[in-house]
């Protein structure tokens, strides 16, 4: 759920970098934390690339908050 005490100018935008990193994170990990299971990381990288080209050329835009940083494996 979005929080709603957050303004517009708390928002940047994501680069294609941070976009297809969370969307790999999202492909190879569930909601908590673990891993799924089939190893496929190489298969979660290229899809998340490929999904944040695509969202770019249909012309979306997304937003994260200034200073946080797209999730990570560690």
């Amino acid at each position: 759920m979005p929080d709603s005490s957050r303004s517009a100018s708390d928002l940047v935008p994501a680069s294609d970098e941070e976009l297809a990193t969370a969307l790999a994170y999202a492909l190879r990990f569930d909601a908590r934390g673990k891993a799924r299971r089939g190893g496929g990381d190489l298969a979660a990288s290229l899809a998340g690339e490929r999904l944040a080209e695509h969202l770019r050329r249909a012309g979306f835009v997304l937003m994260r908050e200034k200073g946080a940083r797209p999730h990570s494996a560690g």
